[in-house]
């Protein structure tokens, strides 16, 4: 089974993927987890220390390069394996970006959408870009804008496969996000898991 985690930066993508994956193995599942990052983060450490901004569409190739290697490389890896998989981000995200951007789409990203093997659910965490943001600064390790944020969320609602998302409300704890991606996910057509993926309270 394999579920794919999207969000806008301070969503707790990151956060819910490694807490539903490391539950699941707990109690004796097999589950993997896997991150489709773009570098984003280093670059624009990279890009603060040298004083400069790179051009949108400059930044946007070096994320895709990373972004689809990471993506090929991890829809191998899931072919590999007998359990759940949850994906940390996908190309979804870089196409997200292009619309907050102000760039086209292009052909590349979307073919290899259609191309690659589908998830079994795109699970889309909804966030205030407000709530994102404080939680962004609360943990010091990014500078994204609140202008920057508002702009990734919109451009994800503008995505054409965005109605095809499960959406899921991730302003309340990790505790409780997780158990709802826990629900959402038993709920699905089971392939090689049967039941909840977690054992109830």
């Amino acid at each position: 089974m394999l579920i794919v985690l999207t969000g806008i930066d301070g969503s707790g993508k990151s956060t819910a993927a490694q807490a539903l994956v490391s539950a699941v193995q707990a109690r004796g599942g097999a589950a993997l987890l896997l991150n489709n990052h773009a570098g984003r983060r280093a670059m624009s450490v990279f890009s603060a220390k040298l004083g400069i901004r790179l051009p949108a569409r400059a930044a946007d190739a070096a994320e895709t390069i990373f972004r689809v290697w990471n993506v090929l490389l991890n829809h191998l890896r899931t072919s590999r394996f007998d359990g759940l998989v949850v994906m940390d981000r996908h190309l979804y995200c870089q196409l997200a970006l292009r619309a907050a951007k102000g760039l086209p789409r292009g052909r590349l990203l979307p073919w290899l959408l259609a191309a690659l093997p589908a998830p079994d659910a795109v699970v889309h965490l909804e966030v205030d870009p407000r709530l994102a943001h404080e939680r962004i600064k609360a943990r010091g390790s990014d500078a994204e804008s609140l202008e920057d944020l508002t702009a990734f969320d919109d451009g994800y609602r503008r995505l054409p496969e965005y109605p095809q998302f499960v959406t899921v409300d991730a302003s309340v704890p990790a505790p409780e996000l997780v158990r709802r991606l826990d629900a959402l996910i038993s709920q699905l057509p089971p392939r090689s898991m049967e039941g909840p993926l977690l054992a109830p309270n």
